[in-house]
C-alpha cells in the first residue's frame, strides 16, 4: 500500500513547487536508492500532461569518478547535460545519500574542479536561471542518525515539515519580504557576532516551497562591500563531504579577512576557490516552525526557526549584489534563546529578538502562526 504522505508529496511538487504544464518537460534526478517517491512524482508530471525524464544516481559511483575526473572529462560531461537540462522547464532533484561523507575523500583540487566546470554551468547557470526548479531530500536511516532520531520517528518529522501548508506561509512572507526591500542598514547582534552591512537596493525574494523542500526563509544579499563585523556561526555545516564547527568570519568592507573554525586550513582553502569566495552572495532569515534544530543537513538547516544564514559566494540573479563564485555555502546561525540568543535590526529598528518577530506585521512568521 503507498503511504498517503509520499502521494501528497508528489502531488505538492509536481503542482505546486514546479506547477507542470501539459507538454512541458521536467527532469527528475534521484541521488540515492529512494523508489516510491520517484515513481509518484513521474506519475503526476504524467497526469499534468507532462513529459518525465528521470536520472538516477549513486553517490559512491559519483566519488568514484571524481576521484579520477580531469579537465577534459568534467568539460566534456558538463557539455552533454547542460545540453539535456537546456531542453527542460522543470527540474525535480531528490537527494537521499546514505552517507554524508561520501565525497570527503575526494581531492580538494577535484571537487574545485568539478563545482567550476560541471555544477556551475550545469545548475547554477541553466537550471537555476532558466527553469522552474525543486530540490529536496528524502528521509533515510542516515538522516535520521544525523538528527539524533529513530528512523520512524524522523520520517514522521519529516513529512510534517515537507508537507506544511506552504500557500499559507507564502501570504505571511509578504510583510517581511516588503520591509527588507525598503531596509538599508542592517545590524546582527549576538554571542561572538556584531555585524552590519547593507541591503539597500537589492531586492528580497520570498521561499515557500516553489524552489526547496522543506521551505521558509526570505532571502537578500549585502551590498558586496558594505560588510563588517564579526559573525560566529552555531550550526555545524558539511562542505563537500567535511564537517565544519565553529566557523567564525570577520569581515573588512564585505571581504573575509579572517576565517577560523575546527579546519582552519580546510576553511580558507575552500574560500581561496576564486576572488569570489571571500565575499558574501546571499543574507536569509529562516523560520520554518517545525525545524528547531541542526542536523548538517542545508535545506533543513537553513530554514531553522530564529535563524539567518550568511553566505559566501555566488549571488542570486534576482537579488544581485554582482558576487560571482563557483561556491555558494550557506552557513547558519540560530538565534533562539538555547542556542544564545541575538537580535536583528533593519535601520536601527529591532525586528527580530531571540528568534521571535517583534514587529505586529512580522508575527505571522513566529511559530505559532505557522503550524
Amino acid at each position: 500500500m503507498k503511504d498517503p504522505r509520499i502521494q501528497k508529496l508528489a502531488e505538492n511538487l509536481v503542482g505546486y513547487s514546479v506547477n507542470v504544464q501539459p507538454g512541458e518537460n521536467v527532469l527528475v534526478e534521484m541521488i540515492g536508492s529512494e523508489r516510491d517517491l520517484i515513481k509518484a512524482v513521474v506519475e503526476e508530471v504524467g497526469k499534468a500532461g507532462g513529459h518525465a525524464f528521470v536520472q538516477l544516481t549513486d553517490r559512491t559511483v559519483l566519488r568514484s569518478m571524481l576521484q579520477y575526473a580531469t579537465r577534459e572529462g568534467l568539460e566534456a560531461w558538463a557539455e552533454i547535460d547542460l545540453n539535456r537540462m537546456k531542453q527542460m522547464d522543470c527540474y525535480i532533484g531528490i537527494r537521499a545519500g546514505e552517507n554524508v561523507n561520501d565525497l570527503s575523500d575526494v581531492p580538494e583540487e577535484n571537487m574545485k574542479l568539478y563545482n567550476s566546470l560541471y555544477s556551475h554551468p550545469v545548475h547554477s547557470e541553466q537550471r537555476v536561471k532558466h527553469t522552474k526548479w525543486v530540490v529536496l531530500r528524502y528521509p533515510n536511516a542516515s538522516m535520521a542518525q544525523l538528527a539524533n532520531t529513530t528512523t520512524e520517528a524522523f520520517e514522521d518529522f519529516y513529512f510534517e515539515v515537507c508537507n506544511l501548508d506552504y500557500a499559507k506561509m507564502d501570504r505571511a512572507q509578504d510583510a517581511l519580504a516588503e520591509l527588507m526591500r525598503r531596509t538599508d542598514k542592517v545590524r546582527i547582534s549576538g554571542p561572538g557576532t556584531e555585524l552590519s552591512f547593507s541591503i539597500k537596493g537589492i531586492g528580497a525574494e520570498k521561499c515557500s516551497g516553489h524552489r526547496n523542500i522543506p521551505d521558509g526563509e526570505v532571502y537578500s544579499a549585502p551590498v558586496r562591500d558594505s560588510v563588517n563585523g564579526t559573525i560566529s556561526y552555531n550550526a555545524a555545516t558539511i562542505y563537500n563531504g567535511v564537517t565544519f564547527e565553529n566557523v567564525k568570519f570577520k569581515f573588512e568592507n564585505g571581504k573575509i579577512v579572517e576565517a577560523t573554525s575546527n579546519d582552519p586550513v580546510r576553511l580558507n582553502e575552500i574560500l581561496d576557490s576564486d576572488e569570489g569566495a571571500r565575499h558574501i552572495g546571499e543574507f536569509a532569515i529562516g523560520f520554518n516552525p517545525y525545524i528547531l534544530h541542526p542536523m548538517k543537513d542545508i535545506l533543513f538547516d537553513e530554514k531553522i526557526a530564529g535563524s539567518l544564514h550568511f553566505t559566501p559566494g555566488q549571488a542570486y540573479d534576482v537579488t544581485d549584489n554582482g558576487n560571482r563564485s563557483s561556491i555558494h555555502w550557506d552557513l547558519v546561525l540560530i538565534q533562539r534563546p538555547e542556542y544564545g540568543g541575538g537580535e536583528i535590526y533593519f535601520d536601527d529598528v529591532l525586528i527580530r529578538k531571540d528568534g521571535i518577530f517583534v514587529l505586529p506585521e512580522l508575527e505571522g512568521l513566529n511559530p505559532e502562526n505557522l503550524k
